[in-house]
């Protein structure tokens, strides 16, 4: 009886959605959760309801997620709950702890090989034997290719073809790669070491050849939970198969529409597939948001709506369930430096108002965008830290680039201009201002030293004015060396220690995290999607990056692009996955600097639906401040009295009805009913002309007076 109340207990407070995913029988359980949905809270109280219950043995779950973090609050939130004992791990960690066990046994008594904590030292050795000269981005581009491939099943004679199919975008041309796959297996063997897919390979190998091995594991994990399961990989799937060995008491978690990881092999598929695969397979759809607010949540649905392809089959439409916060900003910029000002501001307008730095974020597409954002937050001393990331100035390759460019100022002439000289002295480094590499590691390389030469651009569009006399000064252009002493002087303000920050961080580091405030910058076409999105497949990914970073928001989200780089810059259009708004709203002067007035910064309002909170895209939606599916809640006997005043307006006018007002315009105003010429204003297509001619009469008729009351016989002159 004790027992039966402790597994009560655990339903206390669940959604309808989640205990559904808790009570659910024994067998294939998939559960599509939502972000923000508390999908951790259902799998840790699926288990402890079962356990409690006297269902199952805790010592019997293996419950596997993606990283030691998660696997930790799994075991954390499970010992709240009153069940100890289960194992909540890793793959790798998990797999790691088998082999261990059993490398007596399997390796006939041999000690376990020593495992790579990187292969990037064995990659470069091996390219030197296929006589390629591989620095180090470019081996840790090569040993990206090698862990997808052995992640994807794919053997070094199989690279060619297995690429050519996956469409990859190889670092090196792809029978090279091969070679170069097949040395770094001949040199691990040679040196009598293991790499982490070998783990678990050997792993899978010893369930599936030694059937003693496999009979114990199975006997000691029965159940099984996998967090995260849309980021899992062929070889992964291959070990959670060989743990189960035909049974099907498994409970897997996922969200399709945050499959962001596919470059490192993750796929969707077995999530998308799981019903199919197990027949008979109970699903649970958790969409109840719990961590922002309704507007975040209708902006979320509103860009995932547009999504195409496999993931977009479990699209998820989410219903957010915390209190009405603001509006989303959608802010336009003229080039990236007045963005990154304006972000730096609002971040100190948010902490001096009382919002802890640690609670703020600021993503972004690729890690070399950092430096703009280091720079500006420095400048209003805003503490920042960069997550998953170095700092800019302490990338290996920008330290490397501010040694080349200290070196070049000795034998470059100082007439040269800067930027042309900068782009010259890194050359010395390797770097070429044509089209960046191949390979996400080379490729972010790249950006960062691009970085730099559109720094010495802007640098250079803001002439050194000299003294001269008392009353006189001349305008010197900037030279090389007074470049690389402001690199060192931005670095030396940016090496500042903090503990707690902004959040400076890529949307892929971000996912599983949130924060009070998030700023989604530089959403332009060519940064996202990235220029490197070529197949519809790639492109959809990055639409769903963006989904991403726009669910970590849980009250402000900001979003905004720059309509240029740099200063006078070449113009760029906002990314496609952006709502397409009327972007006819007001204007705020754009914020930082203290030099020439820059062109006004662009601010649109998003609008959400008044009823569901749903962001709204069509114009007649937008008019009527809701879903064309939200009930209405019009005032039929206002409607007829606005039609017949309008039908009045239009005879005495000789107009179309439409041209006074709109059917949705009349819809509105009978659903909205306006009592202040500000509330009619707010109104999609009443602007302040048509509220000089018409505001009265509407007033008094949503007041209650009558048509003969506003318009008897009274004539309405349009001005020119």
């Amino acid at each position: 009886m004790v027992v039966h109340s402790a597994s009560e207990r655990v339903l206390s407070g669940l959604d309808p959605e989640q205990r559904s995913a808790v009570t659910a029988p024994a067998g294939p359980v998939c559960i599509l959760a939502g972000a923000g949905t508390g999908k951790t809270r259902a799998i840790t109280s699926r288990i402890a309801h079962r356990a409690l219950s006297g269902e199952i043995s805790p010592r019997h779950v293996l419950a596997v997620t993606f990283t030691a973090r998660a696997a930790a609050e799994m075991r954390s939130r499970l010992t709240l709950l009153g069940v100890g004992g289960v194992q909540a791990r890793t793959f790798h960690a998990a797999a790691l702890r088998q082999v261990r066990y059993f490398a007596p046994r399997l390796l006939a008594g041999r000690a376990m090989p020593e495992l790579l904590d990187s292969k990037v030292r064995l990659v470069t050795l091996a390219a030197a034997r296929v006589g390629l000269r591989a620095d180090r981005a470019a081996a840790r581009d090569l040993a990206g290719e090698i862990e997808w491939a052995k992640s994807s099943l794919i053997e070094p004679g199989e690279y060619v073809v297995g690429a050519a199919r996956a469409l990859r975008d190889t670092p090196h041309e792809p029978a090279k790669v091969a070679e170069v796959f097949t040395a770094y297996e001949q040199l691990k063997r040679g040196n009598g070491v293991i790499d982490f897919e070998d783990m678990l390979r050997a792993a899978v190998w010893g369930i599936e050849e030694h059937p003693d091995v496999g009979e114990q594991v199975r006997s000691q994990y029965r159940h099984f939970v996998v967090d995260e399961y849309q980021d899992v990989n062929p070889l992964q799937q291959r070990l959670l198969d060989a743990w189960l060995g035909g049974r099907d008491d498994l409970t897997v978690v996922g969200d399709a529409s945050q499959t962001i990881y596919s470059f490192t092999g993750a796929t969707s598929g077995y999530l998308v597939d799981f019903p199919r695969r197990h027949r008979g397979a109970t699903v649970v759809r958790l969409v109840r948001d719990y961590r922002s607010t309704p507007q975040v949540v209708g902006l979320a649905n509103a860009v995932i709506s547009q999504a195409r392809g496999t993931e977009a089959r479990l699209r998820l439409e989410l219903s957010g369930q915390r209190p009405a916060g603001p509006e989303p900003d959608l802010r336009i910029f003229t080039d990236e430096p007045a963005e990154a000002n304006a972000v730096a501001a609002r971040c100190r307008a948010l902490i001096n108002a009382g919002t802890p730095a640690k609670e703020i974020a600021v993503l972004f597409r690729t890690n070399a965008q950092s430096e703009a954002y280091e720079k500006a937050l420095t400048e209003v001393e805003v503490p920042y830290v960069v997550q998953g990331a170095e700092r800019f100035f302490e990338r290996a390759e920008v330290r490397q680039a501010m040694v080349a460019l200290r070196a070049a100022t000795r034998s470059i002439p100082g007439e040269t201009p800067l930027p042309t000289a900068v782009v010259e002295a890194l050359t010395a480094v390797g770097w070429a201002p044509d089209a960046p590499p191949a390979g996400g590691a080379a490729r972010e390389r790249w950006e960062a030293l691009a970085a730099l030469v559109q720094l010495a651009e802007e640098y250079a569009a803001t002439p050194e004015v000299l003294p001269i006399g008392e009353a006189a000064s001349v305008e010197r252009a900037v030279t090389l060396a007074d470049f690389t002493e402001e690199l060192a002087r931005r670095a030396a303000q940016q090496h500042v220690p903090t503990v707690d920050g902004v959040t400076l961080a890529s949307l892929h580091s971000a996912k599983g995290l949130e924060w009070d405030a998030v700023f989604l910058v530089g959403l332009s076409e060519g940064t996202l999607p990235t220029t490197y999105a070529k197949t519809v497949e790639q492109v959809e990914e990055e639409r769903r990056l963006l989904y991403v970073g726009i669910t970590r928001a849980r009250q402000w989200l900001w979003l905004s692009y720059a309509a240029a780089r740099s200063p006078g810059g070449r113009a760029r259009r906002p990314s496609r996955f952006l709502p397409q708004l009327d972007r006819s709203g007001g204007t705020e002067r754009a914020s930082g600097g203290t030099g020439p007035a820059r062109r006004p910064e662009r601010r649109t309002q998003i609008v959400s639906c008044r009823i569901c909170g749903a962001t709204l895209l069509a114009g007649p939606d937008r008019k009527l401040g809701r879903c064309p599916t939200c009930p209405s809640d019009i005032d039929d006997e206002l409607h007829e009295r606005l039609r017949e005043w309008r039908q009045r307006v239009a005879g005495a006018q000789k107009v179309p009805a439409y041209v006074v007002f709109t059917d949705a315009t009349l819809i509105a105003l009978a659903e909205r009913r306006p009592g202040r010429s500000e509330e009619l204003i707010a109104i999609a297509g009443i602007g302040p002309r048509k509220l000089g001619l018409y505001g009265e009469s509407v007033l008094a008729l949503v007041g209650g007076a009558g048509v003969d009351d506003v318009c008897p016989e009274k004539t309405f002159e349009i001005s020119s």
